[in-house]
């Protein structure tokens, strides 16, 4: 468990962890960038942290070396007793791990902000996809389904065999066969992102491309 935590507060550049960043943040919505080329990108923005340090793991008590953050603050008496006595005079209704190679570089109470990211960083963002439901093989795989007539009646988008007697399974259905079923609300990590710009008073960055997630949904940004 975490000691009392402390009003510290430091540089943003001091708790990037060397090559290694990261911070919580919310998906906003998407925008363009237009370069003094003219050429516009399409980008995600991101309402990122800030982050604070609820707990410093070391190998030497824990096993492993991690940083527990909290996010988006909330009301103590909406916590566990078990959180709260973990948090002490704090209370957030996201915590998260993060691995790190020198944890003496974090102390509980460390404010970590969007600024120790950098227009050009290379990024990694991990969130949860939008829920799709129960699907078919043609959205959910992509499958193209079967013919459209000379006597097809409803074919159109069925999965076709599935296995059958002998062959490569031995008279079942094989593991892993895709067909149709729950799609999305699935955990998804998309790497190689660039950071296109930050801003720091509004506490926004904003990533190239598209964004796992729905609006508001939580993501993880961690730099590569």
């Amino acid at each position: 468990m975490a000691h009392a935590a402390t009003d510290t507060h430091t540089d943003a550049a001091a708790v990037s962890d060397g090559a290694k960043k990261f911070i919580l943040a919310r998906k906003e919505r998407m925008t363009q960038i237009f370069t003094e080329e003219g050429r516009a990108f399409a980008g995600t923005i991101l309402k990122a942290g800030p982050v604070t340090v609820t707990q410093v793991k070391s190998p030497e008590t824990d096993g492993y070396a991690s940083v527990q953050v909290g996010f988006d603050a909330q009301k103590p008496e909406r916590l566990s007793k078990a959180v709260r006595g973990h948090l002490k005079d704090k209370a957030f209704k996201v915590l998260k791990e993060f691995r790190v190679e020198n944890p003496t570089n974090y102390t509980v109470g460390m404010e970590i902000s969007v600024d120790s990211f950098a227009e050009g960083d290379k990024v990694q963002i991990a969130g949860t996809m939008k829920g799709r439901g129960f699907a078919g093989v043609v959205k959910r795989h992509g499958f193209h389904g079967g013919p459209r007539t000379h006597g097809q009646k409803h074919s159109e988008r069925e999965p076709g065999s599935i296995g059958g007697s002998g062959g490569r399974a031995g008279g079942r259905v094989a593991k892993g066969l895709r067909m149709a079923g729950r799609m999305g609300n699935t955990r998804v990590t998309v790497k190689g992102l660039k950071v296109l710009a930050v801003d720091s008073k509004a506490g926004e960055i904003i990533i190239s491309g598209a964004v796992p997630g729905a609006r508001g949904s939580l993501v993880e940004i961690v730099s590569m």
